[in-house]
């Protein structure tokens, strides 16, 4: 390690070889959020910047910076760091570092804070901050104030170390205390940026064998394993629009319906289930029958998905044996149900006659189906159409994800969602890290509800200085939150009530808010007008859809 000449800061020269270290196994990305404390780290992290080994993006909000952070290491599979001040700056990170944990995200959470002697004395912007993510981290270092480099190569390999095992993978915490002189002019050394070396396969597989009667149920992140998983076992594949695994000769969109009819869902035997489903309440409803054998394949995420106690947990599964004979009698029924179920017929036929009277009506037809008012389905099989293999979807949680899950066929493309904890907050700011981490040539689409949107509203601000990302944030706005409509409650609460403190109403004007951050801004009401707005160019649009509550 060189030492950073003319430096006068222990915590600068620290910083830097922090960072030094992280670069040389394979970091790319860090996330700065303005503040005096972490100055050295911020201002390292630009160094390295300015020397072409590091990718940096600054934010002023922290809780769009934990969530653009989780983009960008969802996407690209690279631990990701986000650095902040001390105080209220590290709270702020807590939603983000939260979903992070509950998905298996590898974020590194740098916070600054006082040293040991400005603790507990009521010194400004100064709380305990050791420990505040509690069991939401992996793991945590509560480093004291450094006065050298010494140590910070050390730390850096053994944060990393954490985040290559399978089982551990997920945000971890580095609180480093830092004293004055809080930072220094420094010359960062010669960096030889690493390679990262992903987490190794789980080597606890348990083998399948075809036979009973299988379903193969593939949530959030499952990938395109589960698609496998099926095949091999003639197994109608249940798998949620997040999932990863929506396509194949096995997948059955419509799920949710089958899963309640005779015939169906009830005949099951054994579920095998890859991810985190979280999409329906059918899924949890069927892990939870006594009656049946349950495998749940244990991912990164925190808790592996057992909602009824009883499933047997292991790292991976393969099958080996041939198809039953009796496969395709138990796949192909599904599948041919649920295309049933998704048919819709709502396309004017063309007339291939001269008659005239003929082709005015059916010119007619087609001009009504244009104008007509843009619905909810509607709005979902449009976005889902329109993206390809080398787009991003991503989905806040809201009633439209739902949608798009009862209708969706299949199609492989990439989909992402926060279905961690499955909280609206951060949708836009983990879109543009994903936007921003994938070498695809293509357009990120957001698909969310209007309340995700405010709530989220600032990371729409654009960044001075860094790249901005083709996007897409498609907005269907009935107003309010309806997706609370579809609770039992709604049939019980005093209307008015219900409004005010569930349904939440609000009347924000898009197009100022779309003005006020530098996005074009564009109204599809009609299908004509949501089929233009999604195929035209453009590289940050906000799409506002009005939808009926």
């Amino acid at each position: 390690m060189t030492r950073p000449r003319g430096s006068g800061s222990a915590a600068s020269e620290f910083a830097v070889a922090f960072l030094a270290e992280l670069i040389r196994l394979g970091v790319r990305d860090v996330v700065v959020c303005p503040g005096s404390r972490s100055q050295a780290l911020a201002l390292a992290a630009a160094e390295f910047e300015r020397a072409g080994v590091l990718r940096l993006r600054v934010r002023i909000d922290e809780r769009s910076a934990g969530f653009l952070a989780l983009g960008l290491a969802r996407e690209s599979g690279i631990p990701v760091v986000v650095v902040t001040t001390s105080g209220t700056a590290v709270a702020n990170l807590h939603p983000a570092v939260l979903e992070a944990s509950h998905s298996g995200i590898p974020l590194i959470v740098v916070t600054a804070d006082r040293p040991a002697e400005l603790l507990g004395v009521g010194a400004n912007q100064t709380t305990v901050q050791a420990g505040i993510f509690g069991s939401a981290v992996r793991r945590a270092w509560d480093v004291a104030a450094p006065t050298s480099s010494a140590g910070a190569t050390d730390l850096a390999a053994e944060v990393v170390t954490g985040l290559r095992d399978p089982l551990t993978t997920g945000p971890v915490h580095v609180n480093l205390a830092l004293r004055d002189p809080l930072s220094a002019a420094v010359q960062v050394p010669d960096v030889v940026p690493g390679e990262w070396m992903p987490p190794p396969p789980p080597a606890d597989l348990t083998t399948l064998e075809p036979g009973p009667l299988t379903v193969v149920v593939a949530g959030t992140c499952a990938g395109e394993h589960a698609e496998e998983v099926a095949r091999q076992l003639g197994a109608p594949l249940l798998a949620e629009v997040t999932s990863g695994a929506r396509f194949g000769p096995n997948l059955v969109p419509a799920y949710r319906t089958l899963l309640t009819e005779p015939g169906f869902g009830d005949r099951i035997e054994r579920v095998v289930v890859f991810g985190h489903p979280t999409l329906s309440r059918e899924i949890p409803a069927l892990l939870e029958r006594s009656d049946l054998e349950a495998i749940v394949v244990r991912g990164p995420e925190r808790d592996a998905y057992n909602p009824g106690r009883s499933a047997r947990i292991v790292g991976g599964v393969t099958v080996t044996g041939d198809l039953h004979p009796d496969a395709r009698a138990w796949v192909g029924p599904w599948v041919a149900a649920s295309r049933t179920l998704l048919a819709v017929d709502d396309v004017p036929a063309a007339s291939l006659g001269d008659d005239r009277l003929e082709r005015a009506e059916f010119a007619r037809a087609q001009l009504a189906r244009l104008r007509e008012p843009v619905t909810r389905r509607m709005l979902a099989e449009a976005v889902w159409a329109n993206t390809w293999p080398h787009d991003r979807l991503v989905l806040g949680a809201s009633r439209l994800i739902r949608t798009l899950d009862r209708v969706a066929v299949g199609k492989k493309i990439p989909v992402v969602a926060n279905r961690g904890l499955a909280g609206i907050d951060g949708t836009i700011a983990t879109a543009t890290g994903v936007a921003l981490a994938s070498s695809a040539d293509g357009v990120t689409r957001v698909l969310l509800g209007d309340l995700a949107l405010l709530h989220d509203a600032g990371s729409l601000a654009p960044t001075p200085g860094e790249p901005q990302p083709r996007m897409q944030v498609i907005v269907g706005n009935d107003g309010g939150g309806t997706i609370f409509d579809a609770l039992e409650v709604a049939g019980s609460a005093d209307p008015e009530l219900f409004d005010r403190v569930l349904y939440t109403p609000q009347a924000v004007d898009l197009e100022a808010l779309a003005a006020a951050y530098g996005w074009e801004y564009r109204r599809a009401a009609t299908r004509a007008e949501l089929d233009d707005a999604l195929t035209a160019s453009g590289d940050r649009v906000l799409i506002e859809v009005p939808l009926a509550r």
